[in-house]
């Protein structure tokens, strides 16, 4: 059948009805166990009932009018994102790509009330920002850079958790106005910094006055254990960025400053016209009561450590694999051989993978795991690794 949508996705032959929990059901009834979670999304399950009744109560008040006027539950939300992230404002959007863009504005006007006349931010090789000009820019993807260039100017990229390229960097340039980094480069491959690198950064930034830009997007929200990744390390960023899980599905993402950071932005000068409204902040709010109540980054050092044990029986051993990197409940399998193919055979076991970088299967599953269900995650991947690659 010929579709209007943009060929912009290699969509796989499934089409997905309803979702329950940590399960996902297609249209033709099969039940699926989700290890994706949409990316890092619905890391409460799907159809939660507490935010569906959120969903329900708020669409029925009001969803939108605009930043025009005060929404109330748009300021609670902001107020529990600084106190979680040790941040002192922030703006809402609808995306992590989006809030990467206000940070890169945050940067690139920190750098002109510095006056510098064209201010530098040093990235990260392997990483991934998102998929708008900015972001893109960012993000360490050539092809993305030969097909919709010129990029963004004023980036400098330097090797991920090399503290030596920053030295150099910084030594080569003294215009530059901040660093941005995933503690945990998610589309990467799961692969994080050492915490002595974030503590190195976080001196750096101090002493040559630069922002330290910290992008939790993927791993923010009680999946490595913490709420942000970066408390690992026990450093404070200057702007922190968030998305995904937030929301649960409903999109929703934020750009936290703090110090000069959070001064830098005028009326007038960034906006987002769906961005912080009543339904969606009001689903935020109910995302991070539930993830207080549950006690969810406990729960998370819980369950990955069954799962990390698990896995050391099952998968460790297996020829095939060269490396198995863990943050809580963020892991990437790393195989000797390309294994894209391996995320339809999984759909056909009836479990929903992601494979990144040809050769890492990234596991992303809901943080209400129970303990039966990662060790089905790896029983059924221990099974396809060795029905397919030895």
């Amino acid at each position: 059948m010929t579709s209007n949508i943009m060929p912009t996705y290699n969509r796989k032959p499934v089409k997905f009805v309803k979702g329950e929990g940590v399960h996902l059901y297609d249209s033709d009834g099969k039940k699926y166990l989700d290890a994706l979670c949409g990316l890092a999304v619905t890391s409460l399950g799907h159809s939660h009932p507490l935010i569906t009744e959120t969903l329900r109560s708020q669409s029925e008040k009001l969803i939108h009018t605009s930043n025009a006027f005060n929404i109330d539950s748009q300021e609670k939300l902001a107020k529990r994102l600084c106190q979680l992230t040790g941040m002192e404002n922030s703006f809402f959007c609808n995306s992590g790509a989006e809030s990467v863009e206000a940070a890169i504005k945050i940067a690139r006007k920190f750098g002109h009330d510095k006056n510098f006349e064209n201010p530098k931010i040093i990235v990260m090789s392997n990483s991934f920002h998102g998929r708008t000009m900015g972001a893109m820019s960012a993000t360490a993807n050539p092809s993305s850079h030969d097909a919709f260039g010129p990029i963004l100017d004023g980036l400098l990229r330097v090797n991920f958790n090399n503290i030596d390229d920053i030295h150099e960097s910084l030594k080569n340039h003294n215009d530059v106005s901040a660093i941005l980094l995933e503690p945990v480069q998610g589309e990467g491959g799961i692969i994080p910094c050492d915490n002595s690198y974030l503590q190195t950064l976080r001196r750096l930034c101090d002493e040559k006055k630069i922002l330290l830009m910290i992008d939790e997007v993927q791993s923010g929200f009680c999946r490595t254990g913490k709420w942000f990744s970066y408390q690992h390390s026990n450093i404070q960023p200057d702007v922190v960025m968030v998305a995904k899980a937030l929301g649960n599905g409903v999109p929703i993402g934020a750009c936290l400053a703090r110090g000069p950071a959070a001064h830098v932005l005028k009326a007038g000068m960034h906006g987002s016209t769906f961005g912080g409204n009543f339904l969606s902040t009001s689903v935020g709010l109910k995302v991070m009561d539930i993830m207080r109540d549950m006690r969810l980054c406990q729960h998370v050092n819980k369950i990955s450590k069954v799962m990390h044990d698990h896995m050391d029986l099952k998968i460790k051993p297996l020829k095939s694999v060269s490396d198995i990197r863990q943050c809580g409940l963020m892991i990437g399998i790393q195989l000797n051989d390309v294994c894209t193919e391996l995320v339809t055979k999984a759909l056909e076991k009836g479990l929903v993978i992601n494979v990144t970088k040809e050769k890492t299967i990234r596991l992303l599953p809901p943080l209400i795991c129970k303990e039966e269900h990662v060790i089905s995650i790896v029983d059924i991947l221990e099974k396809l690794i060795r029905d397919n690659y030895g």
